[in-house]
Formats: structure tokens, sequence, C-alpha cells
């Protein structure tokens, strides 16, 4: 079981953490991953980035999450933590 927090605290959010929200919200649905995902939003991680999103999964931190390199890290972060 993967925890995945996604920050929506101030700078977050004018960064596109709505954006991200659902795209994450998708890709758990699309992959069939409701049982293996536990999915939060998180009031600053303290982590900001000038770029994206911040994102933490279980204990790690990524940073500058944008729609663009989404996928990326999804697949990365998530599908191969999974599947791996």
């Amino acid at each position: 079981m993967l925890i995945v927090q996604i920050c929506v605290g101030s700078s977050c959010h004018l960064k596109g953490s709505p954006e991200i929200v659902e795209l994450m919200q998708k890709a758990i649905q699309d992959y069939g991953l409701q049982n293996d995902v536990v999915l939060s939003g998180s009031f600053c991680i303290g982590k900001c980035n000038r770029d994206g999103v911040t994102i933490q999964v279980n204990d790690d931190v990524h940073v500058g999450i944008t729609r663009d390199n989404f996928k990326e890290f999804f697949i990365k972060n998530i599908l191969n933590a999974i599947k791996g």
C-alpha cells in the first residue's frame, strides 16, 4: 500500500495542485489501483520548489511535479513501486 500525499498548500495550489490531484485520481482509476494507493492532500510538505507541486510517496518527497512530467512521475514512483 502506497500513501501518496499531494501538497495543497498555497504555494503548490498556485502551481497547479488541483490539476495534479485530478491527474492522480484519474491515473489511479485507469490503472485500477484503488486498493493499492491511499491518496490524500497535505498542507505544506516543506520542500517548496520554484516549479510544480510537491508529492510525498510514503517517506519519499518529490518536487517539481507538473502536468508535463506527471506521467513519467506516476510510472516511476507509483506504478513501478506497486508492480515492482
